[in-house]
Parts: structure tokens; sequence; C-alpha cells
């Protein structure tokens, strides 16, 4: 049976070799080699640690490996996971870490390859590592110390400044809490968390969001609580888009880009049972994950169906919706705390794609809100391209619809201060959540 580091190997190989996310194969491996829950947390530590700061290790390991023949890919990622532990887990000693690597390296290669093991991290072990000081370009600092590319930072820092995108690479690296949503139309905050508290965990009150409950550790959707339909995994910045909506007792609503069913659940629940949320997502396995989440809480008022929303002019009638809500497909660079792989797969013509994607999308729903009602577009991302830049040309060709000033009132003061123009940009170090954008926007009478 493969010990903890082996399976780390196995699983970075696989995220490199397959393009798969670390976040779904994670999973896959505690389940599929039935990892015991003490093991589970160095695993998961170690693959997602060594993920996000690749870029950082792999200048750290560049002199030692120097006069090396090239390494098979599994002997690199041998010496990365080694090198993460002995730079970044402290519990961990150095000749735990350096005998383990050299153990896993006589059982996958042979005496020679664990030679070279040996040989690098005893050498990194006496030398150091060397200074970050030694680049002096100060975007290719930032890009080495927080493990991103370059184009993405000087992209960032073109948007933001070198301050802000600073802050904002560094805040990738932290570890995110699990924070999840009440469900008020059943319980209030304070019975849900008191519920939680007697189940043994540690929950404190949200800072962002009103609905909000954040997990000091652990999973809440294990607890009874949770399978009780009161809660909804789900991050505090995301809470903030369906009340954003300003929904009203008996709205019908059209939820356009909507799997998993966080933000459509939360618009069933603020319509307390009432109304109508109509949800479509492209594949109907997503569907079923709608379904899913409303069913479990006891939502009777969400209908899901697999449909492109670019084409769903074919299935409603023009100024059929009260709201429209266009959670729109995008890189989800705000959400790289949670996807660290996010940060390498994506380059800047992806980018580019994605937001003729996000402007086809509320070109083709627009149409469907009633006059004097409202259209939210939001993304989980932190690049003007993919927002402010995809509001601003859809307005120039939709001059019936503008940017809603009554926008701030709907959405918690904590938040105020990030709100411009009836659009909202959270960046991830503003309330340790994910990055974020919202605009309301409103359609003339």
């Amino acid at each position: 049976m493969k010990n903890v580091r082996e399976l780390a190997v196995d699983a970075l190989l696989s995220i490199e070799k397959n393009q798969s996310y670390s976040n779904l194969l994670l999973n896959h491996y505690l389940d599929q080699h039935k990892v015991q829950k003490k093991d589970a947390g160095l695993f998961t530590e170690i693959v997602y640690g060594t993920v996000q700061r690749r870029m950082t290790i792999d200048y750290y390991l560049a002199p030692f490996i120097a006069k090396q023949k090239k390494l098979q890919d599994w002997v690199k990622i041998l010496l990365n996971i080694s090198l993460y532990q002995m730079l970044y887990l402290d519990r961990i000693p150095e000749r735990a870490v350096i005998f383990e690597a050299v153990e896993i390296a006589k059982k996958r290669g042979h005496k020679g390859v664990a030679s070279v093991v040996n040989g690098v991290l005893r050498s990194i072990q006496r030398n150091g590592v060397r200074s970050l000081d030694e680049i002096t370009d100060e975007i290719e600092k930032i890009s080495i110390a927080t493990s991103h590319p370059k184009w993405l930072v000087e992209k960032w820092v073109e948007q933001y400044g070198l301050e802000q995108t600073t802050l904002m690479c560094e805040q990738n690296l932290k570890p995110p809490f699990q924070t999840a949503r009440v469900n008020t139309h059943k319980a209030t905050v304070e019975e849900v968390m008191e519920m939680l508290i007697d189940e043994g965990y540690n929950v404190v009150k949200g800072e962002v969001s009103p609905y909000a409950i954040v997990l000091k550790q652990g999973n809440l959707a294990y607890s009874k609580v949770y399978k009780k339909g009161l809660l909804t995994i789900q991050d505090e910045s995301s809470m903030l888009v369906a009340p954003s909506l300003g929904v009203e007792i008996g709205q019908t609503v059209y939820d356009c880009c909507a799997a998993p069913g966080g933000k459509t659940t939360h618009i069933g629940e603020l319509l307390k049972g009432t109304g109508k949320v109509f949800a479509t997502d492209l594949h109907e396995h997503k569907v079923k994950l709608i379904v899913s989440q409303a069913t479990r809480l006891g939502l009777t008022n969400i209908e899901a169906k697999a449909y492109d929303s670019r084409k769903v002019q074919d299935i409603f009638e023009h100024e059929s919706f009260d709201k429209v809500l266009v959670d729109a497909p995008c890189s989800g660079f705000g959400v790289i705390r949670r996807k660290p792989d996010l940060k390498y797969a994506k380059s800047a013509k992806d980018i580019e794609q994605l937001a003729t994607i996000q402007k086809n999308i509320l070109t083709h729903v627009a149409p469907l809100v009633n006059k004097g009602g409202t259209l939210v577009y939001s993304t989980c991302t932190i690049d003007k391209e993919e927002n402010m830049e995809v509001v601003s040309e859809f307005l120039k060709e939709h001059p019936h619809f503008s940017l809603d000033a009554e926008f701030r009132n709907l959405i918690p003061e904590v938040a105020h201060k990030y709100v411009e123009n009836g659009m909202l940009q959270i960046l991830p170090h503003y309330f340790n959540s994910d990055g974020f954008f919202i605009a309301r926007l409103k359609r003339q009478v």
C-alpha cells in the first residue's frame, strides 16, 4: 500500500500530464485509496501546497539540479514535494522528509536515482536556498515569490497597481476557510450556529454576508445541519450575488449559468418559497446538481433544465422575467486559493475568448428582462477585461440598460467602499474571501 507522499507524487503527476484540476483529483485519490482521516490532511497539504508554490520551488531547486541530465518527471515531483515540506511545513523534521524521499526513489527507480535525490536534498539542507532578492525586476520578483505567471502579474499591475497586485498574489497562497450560507427560509443564522456548536463544530459569523457562517476546521458538508437542508457550502463573496438582484415575493427569476446551484438556491430562499426560479446550464449532469441542492434545501420554486443560455430565446419569450442573473463562465482568477492550478492553466488568449463568450451570453439573455426589470452580471474573477470592460461594451450596444445606483443599498455596508457606479469588485485580500465581481443593470421602462 502506498503512503501519503507516494500518493502525492502520483497525484501531482496526474495533474501535470492530464491537466486534472487538483480539487477534483484530491477527492478522487482520497476515496480511491481509502486514505485515513489522519493522513488526508497531510496529503491535501502536500499536493495543494506544491501546486500553489510551484514556481517558487522551481526557482529554489534549479541551482541544485543544474548539472543533472534530464530528470524523469516523477523524480522532479518527488524533489518538489520534499522541498515544499522542508521549507513550508515546520512540523516535519528535515531528516524525516529526506529519508522518505530516498525510500520512494529506491522503490520507484533504482539506487542511482535514490542517490541523486539524497544528494540534492542533503545539499539543500546544508547550504539553504538562494534569496529571492537576487531577482531585480519587480514584476518577476512578485511572479516567482508568489508563484503567479509573469504575464498575469503584469496584467494585474496594469489594472490595479503594484501594491494591490502584491497583496492579492500573497493572499492567493493562504489556505481558505470553509464558509456556508444559512437557509434563512428554514432557520436563523443564530439557530444554525447553535446546532453546529452542539455538533462540535467551531464556527463564527461571517464578516461580509449576513447569511454566512465561517468554519475554523473540518467540513460542514458532513454535519447533520447540512443534511437537514439548513446550509449550503458557498464563499461569502458569492453570497452577495443573489441579494443584489433585489428579488421580491412572487417574482419570476432566470439564472442562466446556474450549476452547481449555489446562487439559484439562494434566490429560491430569498423568495421564501414563492415565485419561480428558472435555472439553465449547458450540461445535463450539472443540472442534476442544481435539482439535488434544491431538493436537499426543501425548495419547490426552482425548475432546472439543460440548455445553452445563448439560445434561450427559443424557449422563453422576450420580457418574461423580473430579474435575470448571468453568473458567467470566467477565468476563475478570484478562486486561485481553492484551485491553485488555474493560474498556470489559463493564458491571455483564454481571457479574450471568455470575454467574447460573456458578452454573447449577456446579449442573448438581455431581451428576457421585463421593462423596469434587473439584469445582474457576476463572475468569480478579478480581471477587468472579463468584468468592467464586458459591462461597458454591453451598455454601449444596449442603451436601454444602465448601471443601477441603488445597488449599494442591496449589499452589506462593509462592502460599500468597493462599489463604483453600480459595480462591485472584491479582491481576495479585502475580506479573506474569493475575488468576485457584481454589476447590477436596470432596464428602462
